[in-house]
């Protein structure tokens, strides 16, 4: 019989094209045959935001493979009935049409994979058959492991400028596991010839087959098969875990670290790993915890960059019994994943059991649609930060016709750095300039001045929870961080509705740093400040510099840190204008916070 499919391995421009900048359609279609289900989506590669991956698409059929293979009519014989291959061949046709046909993708940008459930069927040939007799010219690729692990790791790492850390991807038939440290490759790679960090992380991963699907029916088992899988997995978990610590040294080191800290008076929570999870499994656990979640309700909806801490990853007690005892719906869990969570925790716990101290868990919306996407881009494509492509502007980046706008936006962008006290170590807080929303905010402080502040300062939070949905390096901390800077500059005035949500991503902006939402509302009034001084967005640097100068210095008081606040402006700004008007924008500064800190402003003319 005519061989239908193609075996992917890590030599992927044998079988994967790559992206082309100078092509005349960027669309791509990627079809992800997983053992849970058959995911479906269209992404938008034009640059220059290539990197950004935006799905203009995307679709789920609840077709479970591996359920497939387990109900077969035979205990020894893994075969897809002819009824899951009837419906599998055509729901591939009609995602071939809808890529084709109503979305304009060239038939050669349209990519099927499939997994662990395809690699173990045996009839896995029948099912091709069908799909090529349904979808002609459908090539359906079945992915090697190694590159299951390394799709599904960079597609969880798609999501970040940067990572550090375990990567494990827990799908129906299987659980990857590798590491990743991007800012060690940079090193790295200057001074070797070997293969990208991406496929050394994929030749150092393990895959084990427990994977959500497999696992609930090992767990319905006798307790004598049961403990013994069980074990099989624990110990598989560990010496995945101790293999990749021999093979990385940034790993060893994190490890040995958390291990000399563990237990001693100097054990700190910024010691530890860091772990990034992926797949259907991991985010129905994710999803749990954002139920239970200290910050309720939770006030972003996307388990994409949701992080938790060590400690409150490890309460599989507390979930399993909010799984059995809740009786209502659970934000992002259906029933089916509801009725595999006692599986999902067995590999958790076994996660947990292997790692020594685990600091933070982030979840992570990419998988390996994402990480063939990446894997077909250039280098340095897949390495730019994200944000950058949108709200941030290099110097490679600007076109002539952005020019006048990035350099009167960057003007803005300095001046406000200069009312941060000169004399105040601030590098641990986040802002809106460290999670590279600057540029984005100072283009915001203008706009909407035609509106009432209310409605803006409400409009800030809501849209900071809801724009851009998806988009690659916006993390939940950095939604919150620009939403309560974004409603300061507006006066932080909202009505009763909104006071959870503003209560809620301030707890959620305190959890990375006790200080953040203090300096979240300070340099938000300080925007409103000069917007207040400047209506209109300054032409050019030298005007900005001109009208307004900031200087700002921290003095240790009695009780508390005092902010002393200088606005030194022209005395052209000051006609018409009440100074008390402005210095008044600052007097319930951290105020909402209950801070030990107090902002005092004065201002000069000049």
């Amino acid at each position: 019989m005519e061989i239908l499919a193609d075996i992917i391995t890590l030599n992927l421009e044998e079988k994967m094209p790559r992206w082309n900048p100078t092509s005349s359609n960027h669309l791509h279609a990627l079809v992800d045959m997983g053992s849970n289900g058959i995911r479906f989506s269209i992404s938008d590669l034009s640059p220059p935001q290539t990197r950004l991956l935006k799905c203009i698409y995307r679709e789920r059929a609840a077709i479970s493979l591996f359920d497939a293979l387990s109900g077969s009519s035979s205990p020894t014989a893994l075969t897809f009935p002819e009824d899951t291959i009837r419906l599998v061949s055509k729901t591939l046709a009609r995602f071939k049409a809808i890529a084709v046909d109503d979305y304009g993708v060239p038939p050669s940008q349209v990519m099927v994979f499939a997994t662990e459930a395809m690699r173990k069927a045996q009839n896995a040939t029948q099912m091709l058959a069908a799909i090529r007799l349904e979808a002609p010219d459908l090539a359906v690729h079945i992915l090697a492991p190694q590159v299951e692990t390394l799709f599904g790791s960079v597609g969880a790492r798609s999501g970040f400028a940067d990572v550090k850390g375990l990567f494990l991807d827990l799908g129906g038939g299987s659980v990857q596991m590798t590491y990743m440290d991007t800012y060690a490759a940079r090193l790295d790679d200057r001074d070797q010839q070997g293969p990208e960090y991406e496929v050394r992380a994929a030749l150092s991963g393990v895959s084990l087959p427990f994977g959500a699907a497999r696992l609930i029916k090992i767990l319905e088992n006798n307790d004598e098969v049961r403990s013994a899988e069980i074990s099989t997995l624990n110990n598989g978990m560990a010496e995945a875990f101790k293999r990749l610590c021999s093979m990385f040294p940034s790993l060893a080191d994190t490890v040995s670290v958390a291990q000399t800290q563990k237990g001693s008076n100097n054990d700190s929570e910024s010691a530890g790993l860091d772990v990034y999870l992926c797949g259907g499994g991991f985010r129905g656990y994710g999803s749990m915890l954002m139920h239970n979640d200290p910050v309720q309700p939770y006030p972003i909806p996307s388990i994409g960059s949701y992080t938790v801490s060590g400690q409150l990853f490890a309460k599989t007690k507390d979930m399993i019994n909010v799984n059995k005892t809740f009786e209502g719906k659970i934000f992002g869990m259906s029933k089916r994943r509801r009725s595999q969570f006692p599986a999902i925790v067995t590999v958790v716990e076994a996660l947990i059991a292997a790692v020594p101290k685990i600091r933070s868990v982030t979840f992570c919306s990419g998988g390996n649609r994402e990480g063939a996407l990446m894997m077909k881009l250039p280098r340095e494509v897949r390495e730019s930060n994200p944000l950058h492509q949108i709200y941030d502007f290099p110097e490679s980046k600007i076109s002539p016709s952005q020019e006048p706008l990035v350099q009167r936006l960057r003007a803005v962008v300095d001046k406000l750095l200069t009312a941060f006290p000169d004399n105040l170590d601030l590098t641990k807080t986040t802002t809106v300039f460290t999670v590279h929303l600057g540029h984005l905010f100072a283009s915001q402080i203008w706009e909407g001045m035609g509106n009432d502040s209310d409605l803006n300062a409400a409009a800030a939070l809501h849209n900071a929870i809801t724009q851009d949905a998806g988009l690659p390096g916006l993390t939940h901390l950095a939604r919150a961080v620009y939403g309560l800077t974004l409603c300061a500059r507006w006066g932080g005035g909202i009505g009763p509705i909104d006071q959870q949500l503003y209560q809620n991503l301030k707890a959620l902006a305190d959890s990375s740093n006790p200080d953040t939402a203090f300096w979240a509302g300070y340099i938000g009034t300080v925007a409103a400040a000069l917007a207040w001084l400047i209506p209109a967005l300054p032409k050019s640097r030298d005007v900005l510099d001109k009208l307004v100068r900031f200087r700002c210095v921290a003095e240790t008081g009695k009780k508390k840190l005092e902010i002393h606040l200088e606005i030194s402006i022209c005395e052209k700004l000051a006609q018409g204008v009440t100074m008390q008007d402005v210095i008044d924008l600052f007097k319930d500064v951290g105020k909402r916070s209950n801070d030990k800190k107090v902002v005092a402003t004065a201002i000069q003319l000049r």
